[in-house]
């Protein structure tokens, strides 16, 4: 044999390895991660799949019952400011109309004792002050405001 045959014959071997050959070394060798990873997969899921599911119960158990805790505690935290909230807002309407009845109350007591504006709305004045403290603590009108409060629920009297 000559050694241009030889040549050739190893450049024809060469193209057939590089263009067949390492495709498919690649190909087996994908076939061969897929097979070691299957069973792998197989050798871990086996006891798993043989289980119970009371064993993956039992196990998950301790995190199942500290998230139950986190819900159950921001359910409560959201119960106690929505009820905050609305006692809140009851108290504040009976403190309102807890003031407007008295003021309404004094007005019309002002109205039937004949008194003049200036003397009608200082009795009324006091008056509030004296029956319902607690609203006027809580609400904490200004002193205008209750000022025109008062004078309009004197012409409502009248």
């Amino acid at each position: 044999m000559s050694l241009i045959f030889i040549l050739a014959l190893a450049l024809c071997a060469f193209a057939f390895i590089l263009l067949i050959g390492w495709p498919l070394v690649a190909a087996l060798a994908r076939l061969a991660a897929s097979t070691i990873s299957a069973s792998i997969l197989a050798t871990l899921a086996g006891p798993a799949a043989a289980s119970t599911g009371s064993d993956l119960l039992t196990a998950l158990t301790p995190s199942l019952l500290d998230l139950a805790g986190v819900a159950l505690t921001a359910l409560i935290g959201f119960a106690t400011i929505r009820f905050q909230r609305w006692t809140g807002i009851q108290s504040e309407a009976r403190h309102r109309e807890a003031l407007h009845s008295a003021i309404m109350t004094a007005a019309r007591v002002a109205v039937a004792r004949k008194l003049a504006p200036d003397a009608a709305t200082e009795f009324v004045s006091s008056y509030v002050r004296n029956s319902v403290p607690d609203a006027l603590k809580q609400l904490a009108p200004p002193a205008d405001t209750l000022d025109a409060l008062i004078r309009s629920k004197l012409a409502q009297a009248d």
